[in-house]
């Protein structure tokens, strides 16, 4: 039996219409779609009738374990001659475990190809009235992960960037804050919390480096959540285009 093909698709950051063109035709012609818990599931309306979708969700607690069967089921329709496609939220490339799977992938000698989505840092906080970069605030830009932040330079990143962007952080946003005020990050530097970027339940949360914590806890503010520090923060005040959920936008006056 031939071999198939998988495609490692990134859906983008939530708003259905921000995935790419060949995402959608991947999504169009595949057999098997495994797909994410954070990906907007009107994509899957893309799928051909027939077509297989299988959850794959992660929980708390539990990823190694699910992600070793994400490894197997991707394998296993594979080798059954079908085009897979493995969706992911944002882009797969950024925190998004492709390289593991993508290793598996090729071991098993099975075709795939990695497609990019728009990944969420960049997204959320544009739809929030933030670029990430601009001319007068902000020349370099860093991607971490708020999951281990134990593991993160956070005097490296203090001294040597302009933007500091933190995915999977909502929940230890307390320590991310107080590490960065550790490190020699003023505290009040802007600072702003995402909640569900670019779809109709979005919400921000704008402050300062030492007040973010305490008003993203008052407003209720959960993941998903991207964190983003540094100047460009202030443009929101001027920027802001996406209505958000109604009362659940919080700006300190402290980040103007």
């Amino acid at each position: 039996m031939t071999v198939g093909k998988v495609y490692l698709v990134g859906a983008g950051p939530g708003d259905e219409k921000l995935i790419t063109v060949y995402g959608r035709e991947c999504l169009e012609r595949a057999d098997v779609i495994i797909y994410d818990r954070l990906i907007n599931r009107k994509l899957l309306r893309y799928a051909k009738p027939d077509a297989e979708l299988l959850y794959c969700g992660k929980e708390p607690g539990k990823h190694d374990t699910v992600q070793e069967q994400i490894h197997e089921l991707l394998v296993c329709h594979a080798q059954q001659g079908k085009t897979v496609v493995r969706l992911k939220g944002g882009d797969p490339c950024v925190f998004g475990r492709v390289g593991e799977e993508a290793e598996v992938l090729a071991k098993a000698g099975i075709p795939f190809e990695i497609v990019p989505g728009v990944t969420s840092g960049i997204a959320a906080p544009a739809y929030a009235g933030i670029p990430v970069t601009h001319r007068d605030y902000a020349a370099s830009v860093a991607m971490v992960s708020g999951h281990r932040s134990e593991r993160i330079d956070w005097e490296a990143l203090t001294r040597g960037c302009d933007t500091i962007l933190v995915y999977m952080g909502a929940a230890n946003l307390p320590d991310i804050c107080g590490r960065l005020m550790a490190a020699g990050k003023p505290s009040d530097t802007p600072a702003a919390i995402i909640e569900w970027g670019t779809t109709e339940r979005q919400r921000t949360v704008a402050a300062t480096l030492s007040t973010l914590s305490d008003e993203a806890e008052q407003a209720g503010i959960s993941h998903p959540a991207i964190i983003i520090i540094g100047d460009v923060v202030r443009l929101r005040e001027t920027l802001q285009w996406f209505p958000e959920r109604q009362g659940g936008v919080v700006d300190a006056d402290a980040s103007s």
